[in-house]
């Protein structure tokens, strides 16, 4: 990593972006699609007009702001502000309907929502006054489009110190129905996002990518690595393939990616053109979330020319491992890296015995970009040990030279485009469905995706077969995300039960995973 400031010694985000201001004002710090380019002095000039702007809105150091957003300059623009301003905000992913939302505000008992009209034929607006109105009329609102709140700097207090208070919340599907807060601080985002910017090498000649939503944890995640290193960074509100290949040749990228669906996708647009780089300029793909398959690597590797700096973290520990490009290409295409800048991995048995090189246990973390706590139906968890390190609901090894190799999850949790889903909230929902008598969600493998959902259905006595378009509008209905909705539904006779009546949920994964490869094979 090549820098000109001391990431770690920032007091704050906003003492860190002051830092990079101050360094390179002039570089280019963010271009969108539609190529309008803010240098980073701008960014922190906009950002302090806007929150001033908030600031005349009512919205005050200390309080509590949910927003829900697209990738935008806009709205990093507007983050950043609020971090101006010392506010705890809640990033909350585009895609969310009423139902997540409305339980993420009253988990961090946000007292504003800031979001926009309409985003991808989706009425935002009228989701936020329905839930102003369930909230008493507690919850105020911002409705903001293209431009934001504008006010005079002169107006602020001065900037926030310390790194170590919670004001960051994001949102997490553990294993019960309703998300989680899962509290960051700037210090814990900073660790982060000066890990990233390690591991990939990242240098003031780089440009990056965000072609996800900027409200997950990634986003800050670049961010702090841009601010870090000098990088650009390129965004794009909506991401389809063919555009993002178009946009990062204009912009010359350099690094992208995001999760396993974005090598996929970017692959898949190289085989259009064989022999051709799809983006000459690139020198790696980066990313986390669902696990990578050995095969989709080599096949980067051999077709696109680039390796995959495949990185393993988690909403509540960003960067856990992450490959290099000093890995030999069975590193590579094997492992999920070596533990990144700061982060310490274990591995333990179920009886927390601390486990040697190769064999297979528990994934325990711990390091300075840990989260400190989640917020769950009104009360603080802190899920450490007495040393402070945490069990990360997965099972792996790690060879003798400290690369880590993911086995499995213990975790009941669905991975789909790199984002964890809770079944139980799905099952939840489709419980209350008149033809249901026993539910159980599931992951079922797909190439694409990583996983793709799956709803396992015992029907009510007398009760008329139920199909998937059916299943999925009454999700819809329930104001879930579609993100969450079935792609898939499998009807059966009995669900496999424990004696205690518990569904044996890999069971019966493996059983449906059985049937279908048995029905291709009769196809074949």
């Amino acid at each position: 990593m090549t820098s000109d400031i001391a990431p770690n010694e920032a007091t704050s985000l906003w003492d860190l972006l002051a830092l990079r201001a101050e360094a390179t004002g002039d570089a280019v710090a963010v271009i969108d699609e539609f190529d309008r380019r803010l240098t980073f002095a701008e960014v922190a000039s906009a950002a302090e007009r806007v929150a001033a702007g908030l600031l005349a809105r009512g919205i005050e150091p200390g309080s509590t702001v949910s927003w829900q957003l697209p990738t935008r300059i806009e709205t990093m623009v507007l983050s950043l502000a609020l971090s101006r301003l010392g506010v705890t905000q809640n990033p909350i992913i585009p895609l969310y309907r009423a139902r997540e939302v409305k339980v993420m505000i009253e988990q961090c008992s946000s007292e504003w929502l800031i979001t926009l009209p309409e985003f991808r034929g989706f009425d935002h607006e009228a989701m936020a006054n329905d839930l102003r109105a369930a909230s008493g009329d507690r919850l105020e609102l911002l409705i903001v489009s293209d431009e934001l709140p504008d006010g005079d700097p002169a107006t602020l207090p001065a900037a926030p110190l310390g790194r170590d208070e919670v004001r960051w919340i994001y949102t997490t599907s553990g294993t019960t129905s309703a998300p989680k807060g899962v509290c960051h601080t700037d210090g814990t985002l900073i660790a982060g996002g000066v890990a990233l910017a390690d591991a990939i090498d990242a240098g003031p000649d780089d440009v990056g990518t965000v072609l996800f939503p900027y409200a997950h944890i990634g986003g800050p995640d670049l961010l702090i690595a841009s601010l870090t290193s000098g990088m650009s960074l390129v965004v794009m509100e909506v991401y389809e393939p063919v555009a993002a290949v178009e946009l990062m040749r204009r912009t010359g990228a350099t690094i992208t990616g995001g999760s396993t669906p974005h090598y996929t996708l970017l692959l898949e647009e190289q085989r259009k053109n064989p022999g051709t780089p799809v983006v000459p300029t690139l020198r790696m793909v980066t990313g986390g979330g669902a696990p990578m398959p050995e095969k989709l690597f080599r096949d980067v590797l051999a077709e696109i020319g680039i390796p995959v700096l495949h990185a393993y973290g988690m909403t509540e520990c960003p960067m856990i491992t992450s490959a290099r490009m000093s890995d030999s290409v069975e590193q590579l295409a094997t492992t999920s890296g070596r533990p990144v800048l700061g982060c310490e991995v274990q591995i333990r048995s179920e009886e927390d015995e601390v486990l040697s090189s190769g064999e297979v246990g528990r994934v325990w973390l711990r390091g300075p970009m840990l989260f400190k706590q989640y917020r769950a139906d009104g009360e603080i968890v802190r899920p450490f040990d007495a040393d402070g390190w945490m069990f990360t609901g997965d099972t792996g090894k790690l060879e003798a030279d400290g690369h880590l190799v993911l086995v499995g999850r213990e975790k009941d949790l669905i991975i789909r485009k790199g984002e964890s889903i809770s079944p139980t909230e799905i099952e939840e929902v489709l419980a209350k469905h008149s033809a249901v008598a026993d539910v159980a969600v599931i992951g079922l493998p797909d190439d694409r995706w990583g996983e793709r959902i799956c709803a396992v259905l015992q029907l009510r006595d007398g009760a008329a077969d139920v199909e998937v378009d059916e299943i999925r509008d009454y999700c819809r209905n329930a104001g879930i995300s579609p993100a969450k909705f079935p792609e898939e539904v499998v009807i059966v006779s009995e669900m496999p039960k424990t004696p205690t009546m518990k569904i044996r949920k890999q069971n019966l994964r493996q059983s449906v995973i059985d049937q279908r490869a048995g029905v291709g094979a009769a196809a074949r």
